[in-house]
């Protein structure tokens, strides 16, 4: 009897059961943890996102049952609950996220639309890429959005066009939003000359509080209007900025800018980084996938900061084409990396205030982006 209970017992635990995969992944996953502890790469996304990575690829512990119909909700497991809930948490993420954004930089200079569109350019390139490597239309249209560096967006459209690839899908798009400061700079530096990023610009002008008040409000209607499948993301992207600038509804601010998005922040990491189980994540798929998105991301980087070029030329030597790098939607990171270049340039520069106008652009694009993938591909 006692043989058999230890026999029993050793047979349960997980390093007895662990295969060459899930320890691939567990070693991917301290890896992140590096670079998010350590280095400092966004912590906030990378260690929920690490830290589910290496909790679902634990053999025999079941915290996440990536097949989990028909199973009660005990037996899920917790991180499966998580996963569970990935239709409505992007958009609380785009909740909290319009809360905490300031539309003014945009709206005093909607010039620096165009940066934030062009942007968007990388998403068109990686989906036609995808279609070349042999992906069908949903999932190219999915991978693509990785280029927009947008991760709730990435998982809102993954999870309706091509949900079987959203594991990698939403860790390559969570990856590179935390390795911005890594993989833009260069690409920045050999786009512009010195002079180019040695540009300062000139102070923009105050927004009045009616305008702060009326843009979410219009570009919901318009923007819903035009593409019906952008309600879930701008609408309450456009509610989170009405609860800020309106100055009636600060509670309902202060809780979409910090509770209620560090609490999905958190279950939505862990959510994204349980769904790279190795069984499903180590494949020939995930890794076109994983270039696709770092060519995606590069290209968009590109075509933002092209854009720049051209706006230059037009206004004079007026504009700084390193604002048209932050037009990715990575907020507020890409806005500070354009600062940051700029100040090796020029110590004197700043650039942060003029480069959130094509960040935030950046994120409505990449929402609108995403819409129209969805309006073309859902039922395709």
């Amino acid at each position: 009897m006692l043989i058999q209970t230890l026999s029993n017992f050793a047979g349960d635990m997980g390093i007895l059961n662990m295969d060459i995969r899930s320890g691939i992944m567990i070693l991917v996953a301290i890896i992140f943890l590096y670079l998010a502890i350590r280095k400092g790469f966004e912590p906030l996304l990378l260690v929920p996102i690490a830290f589910g990575m290496l909790l679902s690829n634990m053999p025999m512990a079941g915290m996440f049952m990536p097949h989990a119909d028909g199973l009660a909700i005990e037996q899920m497991g917790l991180l499966t609950v998580f996963y569970q809930l990935k239709p409505v948490l992007p958009s609380l993420i785009f909740l909290g996220v319009g809360a905490m954004t300031d539309f003014g930089p945009l709206i005093a200079n909607p010039k620096s639309l165009l940066m934030g569109a062009a942007a968007q350019l990388g998403i068109f390139f990686a989906f036609f890429a995808a279609i070349f490597l042999g992906f069908n239309a949903q999932e190219a249209a999915s991978i693509g959005i990785i280029g927009g560096a947008d991760g709730p967006t990435a998982i809102y459209t993954t999870q309706q066009l091509a949900s079987h690839l959203l594991g990698a899908i939403a860790v390559a798009a969570y990856s590179y939003m935390a390795l911005v400061p890594v993989i833009q700079p260069p690409i920045m530096k050999a786009l512009t000359t010195e002079k180019e990023r040695c540009i300062k610009m000139e102070q923009l002008r105050v927004v009045t509080k009616k305008e702060k008040i009326l843009f979410p409000i219009l570009v919901t209607i318009v923007v819903v209007l035009l593409l019906p499948a952008a309600g879930p993301l701008v609408g309450m992207l456009m509610l989170g900025n009405l609860f800020k600038e309106c100055g009636r509804t600060d509670r309902l601010s202060d809780t979409a800018a910090n509770a209620l998005i560090n609490i999905v922040t958190i279950m939505l990491g862990l959510a994204v980084g349980a769904s790279a189980q190795g069984s499903t994540f180590l494949t020939l798929a995930t890794i076109k996938i994983v270039v696709l998105g770092i060519l995606a991301f590069a290209v968009g980087t590109a075509g933002g900061v092209l854009i720049g070029k051209l706006m230059n030329v037009l206004t004079g030597g007026k504009i700084n084409p390193l604002m048209g790098s932050a037009g990715v939607s990575a907020v507020p990171m890409a806005a500070r990396v354009s600062q940051k270049v700029g100040q090796e340039a020029n110590p004197s520069n700043f650039l942060l205030m003029h480069a959130m106008g094509p960040n935030v652009a950046g994120v409505i694009g990449s929402a609108v982006s995403a819409s129209v993938m969805l309006s073309m591909f859902t039922g395709y």
